[in-house]
């Protein structure tokens, strides 16, 4: 049997939210389950950070290639775009692939004071490719009980 006990302790610290990326391209997307027609941004208001986990789910060739973590000061991710952090150029062309980044507040304020949005940006190579994507909101300033909530569409 199950435990009854509710522990919240990493998921209430931190918002965690995964995302379907199919791009259909080999140009660099921000994550989107279509195209890039739908953005998956994150509203840094409040938070301590912002981090990703990105790993391939179809791979037709050499999977991922490159992963940002871009900011921006509107949730479509037009306005005064800054690349916070990169992994360099990289082969993920394995379902154990994967790639970690992370970065501050600070570090996004100090490429630009007025963005208010995070999101990754993912570059595939071959138009087939796909991924799983995992935002990570750090450290919220309010934190509470079920932050991370399950979700099905």
């Amino acid at each position: 049997m199950a435990t009854a006990i509710s522990t919240m302790k990493l998921l209430g610290d931190h918002d965690f939210i995964a995302y379907d990326h199919d791009p259909g391209a080999t140009t660099a997307i921000i994550t989107s389950p279509d195209g890039g027609t739908t953005k998956r941004v994150m509203l840094l208001t409040g938070l301590s950070g912002f981090g990703c986990i990105v790993k391939p789910t179809i791979v037709g060739g050499a999977g991922i290639s490159l992963v940002e973590i871009i900011a921006a000061d509107d949730a479509a991710m037009s306005v005064n775009v800054v690349q916070v952090k990169s992994s360099g150029a990289i082969v993920h062309d394995s379902l154990d692939d994967h790639t970690i980044l992370e970065c501050s507040a600070e570090e996004i304020s100090t490429l630009s004071q007025t963005a208010l949005y995070a999101a990754v940006r993912i570059t595939m190579a071959t138009n087939t490719d796909e991924a799983s994507v995992v935002y990570i909101g750090i450290s919220p300033r309010f934190r509470y009980s079920g932050l991370s909530a399950s979700l099905q569409n």
